[in-house]
């Protein structure tokens, strides 16, 4: 369990959404709970034959180590289905909005990335080169196309799935185009997790795995703000999670109504 002790800050980082900064993209689709193992020979050879063996098992972990894992996340709520091209060829086909893609394994290099919407080649919202490094990374659809509230535009957070031993380790990013920076605390406000979280922001911290009812509320100097949204997660010891907040504060006066909650996704 958190231990409650009174106003406890268990925020671990916060700040704009890390990586590179770009200008526009989105994508997604897929389920975020499978789990990608290495299941190398069961079996060896004698004499050479096994020194060869680890000789390829050796390279074969190198170039994973060296590889580009990249998923996308369509979050502007106002914004149609999306297909993405990456190279010219399609990788995802009408994705639609809070989606959050399986991670696609690209060789780290400078990509041609297209959205269009969906069915619509001729409707293009991005059509850019990225520069891809080594690594886990999220691009986020951040904003909105009518840019009511905030402009449309991505972020490209840098992901964790490092093992975070027998706790859990939890991202938030903010993707809510009207709701203030929140404080999300537990325990009626006694357990602050995250705090002062703007639009676009990204932060982390680690909890025992255990229930949990997450409380968000604008930001204030004492973590008592009123609150909008209270939602029950469960996170595991030994996983990474990343929680979305989207959606509207006031759906019924946005351009899209789309109520404000939290998407919670596996990372590792």
């Amino acid at each position: 369990m958190v231990q409650n002790h009174t106003r406890r800050r268990a925020l671990a980082a916060i700040g704009t959404a890390s990586g590179i900064a770009l200008a526009g993209c989105m994508g997604g689709g897929g389920d975020e709970d499978e789990e990608m193992s290495d299941d190398s020979g069961n079996g060896m050879s004698d004499g050479g034959a096994d020194d060869g063996g680890m000789e390829g098992d050796e390279t074969d972990d190198d170039m994973a180590e060296s590889m580009a894992n990249v998923r996308v996340a369509h979050l502007s709520p106002d914004a149609p289905n999306v297909d993405v091209y990456v190279g010219g060829d399609p990788v995802l086909e009408d994705v639609p909005y809070r989606d959050v893609s399986d991670y696609l394994e690209l060789e780290p290099d400078t990509y041609e990335v297209m959205i269009t919407a969906a069915g619509d080649a001729d409707t293009v919202v991005f059509d850019e080169e990225l520069e891809i490094p080594e690594g886990e990374f999220t691009i986020a659809a951040l904003g909105e196309l009518s840019e009511e509230n905030q402009p449309f535009e991505p972020a490209v957070l840098e992901d964790d799935v490092s093992d975070p031993g027998d706790d859990a380790r939890v991202r938030l990013v903010h993707a809510s185009p009207d709701a203030p920076a929140v404080d999300v605390t537990v325990g009626d406000g006694e357990t602050v997790l995250f705090e002062g979280a703007e639009f676009g922001d990204a932060a982390t911290t680690e909890v025992p795995g255990d229930e949990y009812a997450l409380e968000v509320r604008p930001a204030t100097e004492n973590y008592d703000g009123d609150i909008v949204g209270t939602f029950d997660v469960a996170p595991e010891g030994g996983s990474v999670y990343t929680a979305f907040a989207v959606g509207y504060l006031e759906p019924g006066s946005a351009p899209a109504d789309e109520a404000f909650d939290l998407e919670v996704v596996m990372d590792n």
